[in-house]
């Protein structure tokens, strides 16, 4: 027996058409390359989208074909969001911070039809141009006046694109398992990988990350998304904000320029935010110096790396704001763990909260995980057993685009019982806290023991002249293998290497306090803020503990 009720499929079009009726007049304000201060309601903004929904009708673009973008975070973005995917074609957010011979890899490899381009991004174009195979025509986010000079065939602009099409646009209705968007993984062990997001995984995704215990965006929110829109959809805000009526904020390139955010979040009254670590650490930086307040903001999501504690603290101390740690990847939309309260926590005292707010969140419906070890035999959740992460859902990759769908391949994430590995390490405690210990490839191995890089990390980050650590393991005659700590000294600090070790004893086990600490004027981080593990062991090739 089948239930009696309606089968309507879950289209990204229906956030806009619902959105379109219900909150016409919420804002979305944009800093862009062409106007500082770009402001306009939800009506105008998907006024605009039907007409960009004809426009790639008029170059000819069709169902399926894959449309990539390379722009920042701002309204003619978010634009490109809903006319792509809701016309029934591919939205493919490309990363203009990667390599250049990344950039043509993954517009080749997607055979994407037509580029959105950013007018900052534009001179990586015509660089690249003549290594795109498939690409038919190029539109620049901007308007005439602002146009490049370039010698390129098939370039339009985007503002007079749209003024050329009709605002009245009927959105189809397909399946609801059709490709709606792509993202490439970094690629840090080889090529990107092609991750692709269907209407109905999205739908189910913004509807989780808008519950309750989740980042819940409400429409009295203002919300400013830091994390790109290039990378994972931005953790699905635009969808989720949309969905609720939340007034949307966005800092275009000027992502990590603290003076921008600060200004942003005060002018504009923004409540609820997002970003990596790096990001706010950025921003903690600009308030320090400049003794400026954020005084609406009362939540900061984080993820993409481990949260230092003390951006946890001097968010809560100094400016009343909660910390909300999560973990995802680009295979699971990214919504795997998200950090709030369980019932029987509301007399916890601050250390008991900020030690969870730590921690990467708990599970949330819609992804089942589990943790194995090295014969794929579950681990209990005890806080203290770790082995390999492995999810499932509804919003968690199954393959990679043009690779092998086959669970058990070597070509495909998911292994025969069906579990997506994540390459993470990590504990699951007693209420479901999910403690990521390091990524497998980064942990070590020292004395035939492991010894997690991210805890030593985050021991190192709480010394108050340390701006920045990553750690590597190095050759040791004696122990194979053993920790080097690599800092970045906060601005006019001198502290020494002694220093900084003395102060982690008191937080480390003796196994895990490093042999040795290098002071770097930075770190290598990958294109999504992350640190860069791979290119810091390159710079400490030779380093060893003889």
């Amino acid at each position: 027996m089948n239930g009696l009720m309606m089968d309507k499929q879950l289209m990204i079009s229906s956030i806009l058409t619902f959105a379109d009726r219900n909150f016409p007049d919420r804002e979305i304000v944009s800093v862009t390359a062409d106007n500082p201060s770009h402001r306009y309601t939800y009506k105008d903004c998907f006024s605009r989208t039907r007409q960009l929904a004809n426009a790639l009708k008029s170059l000819g673009a069709e169902f399926g074909d894959r449309i990539g973008t390379l722009a920042w975070n701002d309204y003619r973005h978010l634009e490109l969001y809903y006319a792509i995917s809701g016309s029934g074609m591919v939205c493919h957010t490309i990363n203009p911070k990667l390599f250049p011979e990344q950039v043509a890899y993954i517009v080749n490899h997607a055979e994407d039809r037509v580029l959105f381009v950013d007018l900052l991004v534009w001179p990586l174009i015509e660089a690249l141009q003549q290594h795109f195979s498939k690409v038919e025509h190029f539109v620049v986010l901007t308007t005439e006046a602002n146009m490049p000079k370039t010698q390129i065939n098939n370039v339009h602009c985007y503002e007079t694109l749209l003024s050329k099409e009709s605002d009245q646009f009927e959105w189809p209705e397909f399946d609801e398992k059709t490709a709606s968007g792509m993202c490439y993984t970094s690629g840090t062990t080889g090529n990107p990988k092609g991750v692709v997001y269907s209407h109905r995984s999205t739908l189910l995704h913004a509807y989780a990350g808008a519950l309750t215990d989740a980042t819940a965006p409400r429409s009295v929110d203002v919300v400013l998304p830091v994390v790109p829109m290039f990378h994972v959809n931005a953790w699905g805000i635009p969808f989720a904000t949309i969905m609720v009526g939340a007034k949307l904020v966005m800092p275009g390139p000027k992502m990590a320029d603290g003076e921008t955010l600060q200004y942003l979040m005060e002018s504009e009254k923004v409540t609820f935010s997002s970003g990596v670590p790096t990001i706010w650490m950025a921003l903690l930086n600009y308030l320090q110096e400049s003794g400026k307040k954020i005084p609406t903001v009362k939540r900061i999501s984080t993820g993409g790396a481990a949260c230092p504690l003390s951006i946890i603290e001097r968010f809560k101390h100094e400016y009343d704001s909660m910390v909300i740690q999560g973990w995802g990847m680009t295979e699971t939309s990214p919504l795997g763990t998200i950090f709030s309260l369980k019932a029987g926590m509301e007399d916890y005292d601050t250390e008991q909260v900020t030690k969870l707010q730590s921690m990467q969140g708990r599970g949330i419906f819609g992804i089942e995980m589990k943790i194995v070890d090295e014969d794929n035999n579950s681990l209990p959740w005890n806080g203290i057993d770790s082995g390999a992460l492995k999810v499932k859902g509804a919003w968690v990759s199954n393959s990679y685009y043009g690779l092998s769908a086959t669970p058990g391949d070597p070509d495909c994430p998911v292994d025969k019982d069906g579990w997506f590995d994540t390459g993470d390490v990590a504990s699951i405690d007693e209420h479901g806290y999910l403690q990521i210990t390091d990524r497998t490839k980064d942990v070590i191995k020292t004395g035939g023991e492991w010894v997690s890089s991210i805890e030593i990390e985050n021991a190192a980050v709480g010394h108050p002249d340390v701006m920045e650590a990553a750690v590597i393991g190095r050759y040791h005659p004696k122990w194979t293998e053993r920790p080097l700590l690599v800092v970045v000294r906060a601005p006019n600090s001198e502290v020494t290497s002694d220093a900084i070790l003395e102060y982690m004893k008191s937080s480390l086990h003796k196994l895990s306090v490093p042999d040795g600490v290098e002071f770097v004027d930075e770190l290598p981080h990958t294109a999504t803020g992350k640190l860069n593990k791979l290119a810091i062991r390159k710079m400490f090739e030779d380093y060893s503990f003889e």
